[in-house]
Parts: structure tokens; C-alpha cells; sequence
């Protein structure tokens, strides 16, 4: 089928009235994406637990603490078959209740050998869960026809907050995480059992051959990825290495480094709540050049001053400066046929890469020179980030292609 040009789908969608079930969807996919937050924050609250339970010192842990990545990037290559071979509403409530049982796995190994195992799986079920639930996110914003991208990795944010605060009020009553897991994630299957029954049913037409097993990304596939990677990049160098920053390098008190880090995350979640208006307003390349370039004066902030108030809004800017990026680069992605689901998929592997090597890459070079110095790379990402931005230019999907709607 012909698809309208992008104005002409907004004004469309503008004339005529948003179903009830396309709207029950969406609300449904936020609380989907929350989910998917929510036990990726209660996994991270928990690390010092599961380091103590399995005897690992920082050494150990950061070997640990790899294997999530790399699941997920191994992961990630089938999801596109996955998303292609069954119907997307089924898909999205079977992974992302294999992926609060998941918040299991790391509770249960009792040496490094077996908890590296358990990251890989869970790891795994992230990624998989991660392309579905993007994949569903993008049928919704085309049904839409309008910016709803930036919203549902809101919910993301705002899920990885609550999971990270229920878990530190967690081990006021016991330090012992397992009974928290056990209970977090059944309370979560639930709240994904029932919130999936609203998303909309979805399966590829019959015409389109399925993937093949493994592919290299195309050339537009592949700058997509890397304006995604640019944005992780900054995302991991912001949450990991902030606070060990201002305690560390600037000597400021462990309150205030929490604070830096609070402060990075509520930003960007704040932004991703108010960045579909934004990309509505100005286009998804114009937001992510705004965004690249604001990223790049608060790297530039975190680089320069040794002022504590500065520095904390260097990191605030960061935030709201990458906040939407991410989320286009899936929508962007899920636009290009004949495979929707694998060209995610492919994105969503260059981009997370990132995230894998962004703590250790941040490190090393601190090792050779200094923290500040290694910030540099930041800067250096997000000025690329915007420099880039025309990667996202909307434009006609790929010969072959089928809409992603149902």
C-alpha cells in the first residue's frame, strides 16, 4: 500500500478521531515500557546484594556486570524472525513476562562462573523483550500518525526510577533481595499480563519473505545505529561515571554525587515526556540536532569548570539533550521495510554496543590521563550526534516494504 507523506499522515490523524483501542494501546505500551524499566532499575539498585551473595570483588563484578550486554547483542539478531513470524501482541506479552522472570536469575547463581550465566540469559531476555516492545511502540505511533515515540521511553525512565526506589525501600526491611525479586516480579508479570491484553494485534503480510538468520545492517540501518550509539554512549557515560566524578575528581560529598546522578536521570525522563511535542513541532531531525547540540554544551559544561552547580547542569543538560534521540532512532528505524522488526533489531545492536563499551572505554582513558579528559569523548559524541541528525530525515520506506498496521 502507498504510504502519505508525513504531513499528510499528521494532518489525517489530526482530522479524524484517534480510536478507542489505538488509544487503550497506547496507554498500554507506556505501561509495557514502564515494566521493562521497572526491572531493569530493581536489577540495578540490587548489584551490591548480588556482588556480597556470590563472594565477587570489583574485579569480578565488572566481569559480572558485561554479560547483560553481550546477552543482549547475541540476543538481538533473532528478534527480527521473531517480530516477522508471529502475531506482535502475543510476541510482546510472552517476552516481557519472560522478562520480569528474569528478575530471578541473579539471585540464584552462588559463584561468578554461574552469575555470568544468569546476566547472559537475562541479558537476553532484555533484548528481546526491548525489540518487541519498540517494534509495538512504532505500530502505535503510525496508527497515531504523529510523534508517541519519545513518551513511551518516558514510561521507560520513570519505570527504572520506581524499580530502583522500591528496591532501596526494599532493603530497609530486609537486606536479603531474593523475597524483593520474587515479589517484584510477580507483581510486574501481572501488571504486563493484563496491560498486554490492550495492544494491538499485528502479523506481517504473507507476501514478505522473512529475514534471513543473520544480515549485516544496511547503509541507512547503519547511521541510524550510529546516531543511537552516540546517544548511548553519553546515556551510560552519564549514569555510570557522574557521580564517581563529582566524589571523586572534584571531591564533592557522596549526597551530592547521588544528586548528580538523580538529577541526570530525572532530566531525561522529563524530557522524553515533553519530546513528542517537540519532533511534532520541529521534525525528527531538527530535534535531534537541538539535542545533539545541548548534549554537547553540557559535556562542554562537565569538561570546563570545576563549579559543582555547572557541573551538575552539564549533566542536566546531557540528559535532556539525548533524551528524545533514542527513541527516534527506533521510530526511524521501524519505518524501513520490508523487515521493520529486523531493521530494530539492527539499531538497536549498533546502539546498545555502546552501552556495553561506553563504562569501559570512559575508564580506560581515565586511567591514561583523567576522568575530565575522558568527558571529552562525550562532547566529541554529541557534536557528531547532531552533526548526523539528517540520518533521520523522513523518506519513502524501502522497495517492498509493509506498513506496520494492523
Amino acid at each position: 500500500m502507498t504510504r502519505a507523506a508525513p504531513g499528510e499522515e499528521a494532518a489525517t490523524a489530526a482530522a479524524s478521531p484517534i480510536p478507542a483501542e489505538v488509544r487503550r494501546a497506547r496507554v498500554a505500551t507506556g505501561v509495557i515500557f514502564a515494566v521493562h524499566g521497572a526491572v531493569q532499575g530493581s536489577f540495578a539498585a540490587r548489584v551490591p546484594w548480588m556482588a556480597s551473595h556470590v563472594g565477587v570483588g570489583v574485579g569480578g563484578l565488572g566481569i559480572a556486570l558485561l554479560m547483560p550486554g553481550i546477552g543482549a547483542m547475541l540476543a538481538m539478531p533473532a528478534s527480527g524472525r521473531l517480530v516477522h513470524r508471529h502475531d506482535l501482541r502475543s510476541l510482546v506479552r510472552v517476552l516481557i513476562l519472560v522478562w520480569c522472570a528474569a528478575l530471578l536469575l541473579p539471585a540464584l547463581p552462588t559463584s561468578l562462573i554461574l552469575l555470568c550465566g544468569a546476566l547472559v540469559l537475562y541479558g537476553a531476555a532484555a533484548g528481546l523483550a526491548d525489540v518487541a516492545m519498540n517494534a509495538h511502540a512504532v505500530l502505535v505511533e503510525q496508527c497515531y500518525g504523529r510523534s508517541v515515540m519519545s513518551g513511551m521511553h518516558g514510561c521507560w525512565s520513570l519505570g527504572v526510577l520506581a524499580g530502583s526506589a522500591a528496591a532501596a525501600v526494599a532493603v530497609r526491611i530486609t537486606p536479603d533481595a531474593r523475597p524483593y525479586f520474587l515479589i517484584s516480579a510477580v507483581v510486574l508479570a501481572v501488571i504486563s499480563a493484563v496491560a498486554s491484553s490492550w495492544l494491538l494485534p499485528y502479523r506481517p503480510k504473507p507476501e514478505v519473505d522473512a529475514p534471513p538468520a543473520f544480515a549485516l545492517p544496511s547503509r541507512a540501518v547503519l547511521l541510524i545505529g550510529l546516531i543511537g550509539l552516540c546517544a548511548v554512549f553519553a546515556e551510560g557515560s552519564g549514569l555510570d561515571w557522574s557521580a564517581v566524578y563529582v566524589h571523586t575528581t572534584l571531591g564533592h560529598p557522596a549526597t551530592t554525587a547521588a544528586l548528580t546522578v538523580a538529577t541526570f536521570s530525572v532530566s531525561m525522563a522529563a524530557a522524553r515526556f515533553a519530546g513528542d511535542r517537540v519532533v511534532r513541532r520541529v521534525g525528527p531531525v531538527a530535534a535531534v540536532r537541538l539535542g545533539g547540540l545541548c548534549a554537547c554544551v553540557g559535556a562542554l559544561g562537565v569538561v570546563l569548570t570545576r563549579e559543582i552547580a555547572a557541573v551538575v547542569a552539564g549533566f542536566a543538560l546531557i540528559g535532556i539533550g539525548i533524551a528524545v534521540v533514542v527513541p527516534l532512532v527506533f521510530a526511524t528505524a521501524g519505518r524501513m521495510g520490508p523487515h521493520p522488526g529486523r531493521s530494530i533489531a539492527g539499531v538497536a545492536g549498533i546502539a546498545y554496543g555502546s552501552g556495553l563499551i561506553a563504562p569501559g572505554v570512559i575508564g580506560g582513558v581515565a586511567r591514561l590521563s583523567s576522568l575530565r579528559v575522558s568527558f571529552v569523548l562525550v562532547v566529541l559524541l554529541t557534536a557528531c550526534m547532531a552533526a548526523g541528525a539528517g540520518a533521520l530525515r523522513p523518506g519513502r520506506p524501502a522497495s517492498g516494504s509493509t506498513d506496520l498496521k494492523p
